[in-house]
């Protein structure tokens, strides 16, 4: 293993583990040095399709893109997608491997999977010259110790330098550092060089007092602590990301005659919703106000409503029916505007076909929308993806011609019935998605489509005019915005972490930026 390592990891979930390892990795580029994220087991619906046409968790590309380099398979070896009654999918190295309870995979995982682990390491070490692993959860979950393969033996298999992360924001931080360190065995107490505390507001005079107290607790330097980063507009790894949700804090949407109102989308909220961050790109437009909702009545009262991607498509489907939103959708689409992604996309259909039972048991019948069957198949695609829009008009106004990118991620392959219209067609010269005679209803394969300036605003324009709103006053430049919120979030923790400290674990020397001198000397 030629690289060296440093390790995140965190007293619980969604301390901020991921971002951090991301922060990390766009500091290390900006000094010139190779480095790579690496997490060698991931549980998350969101995912993204590599280069090489292979499935990794989302989280592990956003820090890829935070390092300057392509997403590789070999940064998230291991991914479980959960799959329903106390199973998950397991993809290892970008492809099915097979679904299996959580007891069954407890139980082999070290023995079948640490090998496959070992090697995508070595293969980013020998790339690399520091390579920065992300944990999960918390090390210190003692029922799964014995089978762990991505905290604390992770660790021991890189010799990694080890760092913990506390969320201030949750509150009890300091007793779960303490803890943290605690349940640990000495060997691996050894590796935790510092701490860090994160998501702080507030005067941090007041917080001094029990850092120096913790410190002397731990035995171990507070490394330092990252403020709360309001509005960063990057990935969240899981659902616990997705906002909450509390629709009688919001105002509710009403019928009306504003004109200038932003353009209602509401992304129903399944129960497997999956890549939720195909969204984001519409969720940061000023023009929109976009909400994840399972509540009819906001539903019905959106412009636009949006099925997305599912890891259970005719689970999703039929919990739809179970709660009435079926025909929610259905009233929508009879005078308004409705859009389906991926899972949401094979739902507009006439039927899905699962003869292999790979999803479901028996065939569904589709919400009936668009002229299509889809038939589960075992073979999962996974690839980026880019074509062109089939269509010269959306949603009854005229668009330009255009190019599309995103990817793919799912199951099941369409077989479009006489006169159906596919919406794009991609550069492989596949047809993609399927879009209705009156252009309103459209479905696509692909994920990320938002994410493209172009379609996107056009996207809205459409939409606003369809509904008689009057046109965007501005719109965002997402692929800017995301580079400027890396490095937002690379200036904070710059500013706040012993950054000397840590290039010196990896046998490196940190060379401080000229405004961060400036900073410092100004304080």
């Amino acid at each position: 293993m030629k690289a060296r390592s440093i390790m995140v990891l965190g007293t619980s979930s969604h301390v901020g583990k991921s971002l951090l390892t991301a922060a990390l990795c766009r500091i290390f580029a900006d000094q010139g040095i190779r480095v790579a994220p690496f997490k060698s087991q991931n549980m998350s619906l969101n995912s993204a399709a590599t280069v090489e046409g292979l499935e990794i968790g989302r989280a592990q590309a956003l820090q890829a893109e935070a390092a300057r380099v392509p997403a590789s398979v070999h940064m998230n070896p291991i991914l479980l997608k959960p799959a329903g009654n106390m199973t998950s999918q397991v993809i290892v190295r970008g492809k099915v491997w097979r679904s299996l309870s959580a007891f069954e995979y407890h139980r082999r995982r070290v023995e079948e999977l640490m090998p496959v682990i070992r090697e995508s390491y070595e293969i980013l070490a020998s790339q690399n010259d520091v390579i920065v692993l992300e944990g999960a959860g918390s090390p210190a979950e003692i029922n799964l110790k014995e089978n762990d393969i991505v905290n604390m033996r992770m660790a021991e298999m890189a010799d990694a330098s080890c760092i913990l992360v506390g969320d201030i924001d949750r509150g009890g931080v300091f007793a779960s550092l303490l803890g943290t360190v605690q349940l640990l065995d000495p060997s691996e107490q050894a590796r935790i060089r510092g701490f860090v505390i994160n998501k702080f507001r507030g005067d941090i005079a007041l917080l001094q007092p029990g850092i120096r107290m913790i410190e002397d607790r731990l035995q171990r330097r507070c490394l330092g602590v990252v403020p709360f980063l309001h509005q960063l507009t990057l990935d969240e790894e899981d659902s616990l990301g997705l906002p909450a949700g509390d629709v009688s804090k919001l105002r509710p949407w009403i019928a009306g005659d504003e004109k200038d109102r932003p353009l209602r989308i509401a992304v129903v909220a399944l129960p497997s919703f999956s890549n939720f961050t195909d969204f984001d790109a519409l969720r940061n437009e000023p023009s929109v106000d976009l909400r994840f909702s399972r509540n009819s009545s906001e539903i019905a009262n959106a412009d636009v409503v949006v099925l997305p991607g599912s890891k259970q498509t005719v689970d999703d489907l039929l919990w739809l029916r179970q709660h009435g939103l079926d025909a929610v959708v259905s009233s929508q689409a009879a005078l308004g505007l409705v859009v389906g992604i991926c899972g949401g996309f094979q739902m507009l259909g006439q039927r899905i076909l699962d003869p292999h039972g790979i999803e479901h048991e028996d065939e569904a019948e589709g919400l009936g929308l668009l002229p299509f069957v889809t038939r589960m198949n075992p073979d999962k695609v996974t690839r980026q993806a880019s074509g062109y829009l089939a269509v010269t008009s959306l949603f009854g106004e005229a668009i330009p011609s255009m190019s599309l990118q995103g990817y793919e991620i799912h199951l099941g392959e369409t077989f479009y019935a006489a006169g159906a219209q596919t919406f794009s067609v991609l550069h492989n010269g596949q047809p993609d998605g399927c879009i209705s005679p009156d252009k309103r209803i459209f479905g696509t394969y692909l994920h990320g489509i938002f994410d493209d300036d172009g379609f996107r605003h056009t996207f809205i324009t459409a939409a606003r005019a369809f509904h008689a709103l009057t046109p965007a006053l501005e719109f965002q430049d997402w692929k800017r915005q995301r580079e400027e919120a890396l490095d937002r979030l690379a200036d904070a923790v710059r500013m706040s972490l012993d950054l000397p400290r840590i290039f010196d674990w990896v046998g490196l020397t940190y060379q401080p930026r000229v405004e961060s001198v400036v900073m410092e000397h100004a304080h």
